[in-house]
């Protein structure tokens, strides 16, 4: 059970066991973890859909660890072999360290499936650590072939034993050495707003549909603490207290930051000196790729321009949602983003909607993807997808920076310079 105390999963460094069945993953994360949250057994494919296990590590702080199924699945009945290597793929997108298991004696393939994953972590940018599991089952426990390893891979590997417990605290103290140069670093502010300059800074909150009663959604919830641990001096208010609040102040905020969706009567009544931004449209610099759904917004920008001037136009539009949730009426991605795109560029504009973890593999029937705040993902899986939709040569942009487009004021709302400093 989450409280309000528990660091969101999405926060938390994404440490990912890979290798083939029976290979260990779910003995050494159980051991990582102490507990037996994976079931161990003999038989290939006990773990099915990946297991996530949410903890702290003295040094590194809040992780989750993330036991996979086997990459060697071939289990032909309905497919469920190639559906559990496609749920280990995914886990694999929101992985920021890897560990791939290796078994304590070389196979008659030379390791090949265990180098290939290697290098397709390598080939990403992210981390990777090499690991016999079952140690304790090999020839001289594992030296002679840590050594062969390490040179095929070129990371660093260990060889631990989860049954006798050793090795255990060595591969912690990898993890905090391999984590990446940012990790801890990144800011939802920014530079926007300084560290002890007590800079004034006012949220907006609309509590509508979207926040459920009696909660702030977690958007709301992170950037308020982050700008409390600024020591900055933090006033709220819903949008109909919008005047009452500026009234209220002696001098204007440095910094307004309100829900995408009141973006145009905020922008109407702030005062010039005030900068102003959205929640999504921090976020998007905080796990996203910020330049490519800026580029992405810009695009919609010329759109509108080219329906402005009565070009008639035929889009297909993807809205990703982190969330899964039952549609509201006034939904922002399922009516208000959509009924947004129609007005500004025409009835042309189709929009598909999709949820969670569902996100199309195939990309090309797309001319635009709009993705949400992302607060539920962490940054490499956000990064991913952007990667996928780069690749598709489809332009992406989010929920803020969409309608900050849409609205006319893209130019007129602010984004960090530099996401991963001034926390």
């Amino acid at each position: 059970m989450t409280t309000l105390q528990d660091t969101p999963r999405a926060s938390r460094l994404h440490i990912g066991l890979f290798g083939r069945r029976n290979s260990g993953k779910s003995s050494l994360m159980n051991a990582l973890v102490g507990q037996s949250l994976a079931v161990v057994s003999e038989k290939p494919g006990t773990t099915t859909d990946p297991v996530y296990k949410s903890m702290e590590i003295s040094g590194i702080g809040p992780v989750v660890f993330i036991d996979t199924a086997g990459f060697d699945d071939d289990e032909q009945e309905a497919g469920l072999g190639a559906a559990r290597v496609h749920q280990t793929e995914r886990a694999a997108a929101e992985t920021d360290i890897a560990l791939v298991l290796f078994s304590p004696e070389a196979d008659e393939d030379g390791d090949e499936e265990e180098l290939a994953w290697v290098r397709r972590f390598q080939q990403a940018g992210k981390p990777v650590l090499a690991v016999i599991a079952q140690a304790d089952a090999a020839k001289d426990e594992g030296h002679a072939r840590k050594e062969a390893i390490a040179q095929a891979t070129g990371c660093s590997t260990l060889a631990v034993s989860a049954e006798k417990h050793h090795g255990l605290e060595a591969v912690r103290r990898e993890i905090a050495r391999l984590l990446p140069e940012d990790y801890q670093l990144r800011s939802i502010t920014g530079d926007l707003v300084g560290k002890d300059t007590q800079d004034l800074v006012l949220l907006v909150m609309p509590q509508d549909i979207q926040a459920p009663k009696g909660r702030l959604i977690l958007p709301q919830v992170q950037t308020l603490r982050e700008l409390l641990d600024k020591h900055a001096l933090v006033m709220s208010c819903t949008t109909d207290c919008l005047d009452a609040a500026l009234a209220a102040m002696k001098e204007p905020p440095k910094l307004i930051i309100t829900d995408s969706q009141a973006f145009r009567t905020v922008f109407e009544k702030k005062p010039a000196e005030s900068l102003l931004t959205s929640f999504s449209a921090l976020f998007a610099a905080l796990k996203g790729d910020i330049d490519y759904f800026l580029a992405g917004a810009h695009h919609l920008v010329d759109l509108a321009a080219k329906a402005k001037a009565g070009e008639k136009m035929e889009l297909n539009v993807l809205i990703a949602e982190a969330c899964t949730h039952k549609p509201l009426d006034g939904d922002i991605g399922r009516i208000k983003i959509p009924r947004l795109l129609q007005k500004n560029l025409g009835d042309g504009v189709r929009t598909t909607v999709v949820s969670g973890k569902d996100f199309p593999e195939d990309l090309s029937p797309y001319d635009l993807v709009i993705h949400c705040g992302s607060c539920m993902f962490n940054r490499s899986y956000v990064l991913y997808r952007a990667n996928e939709a780069k690749e598709a040569g489809v332009p992406m942009t989010n929920y803020g920076l969409a309608i900050a487009a849409l609205l006319g004021i893209l130019d007129d709302i602010s984004l960090p310079e530099h996401p991963f400093s001034a926390r």
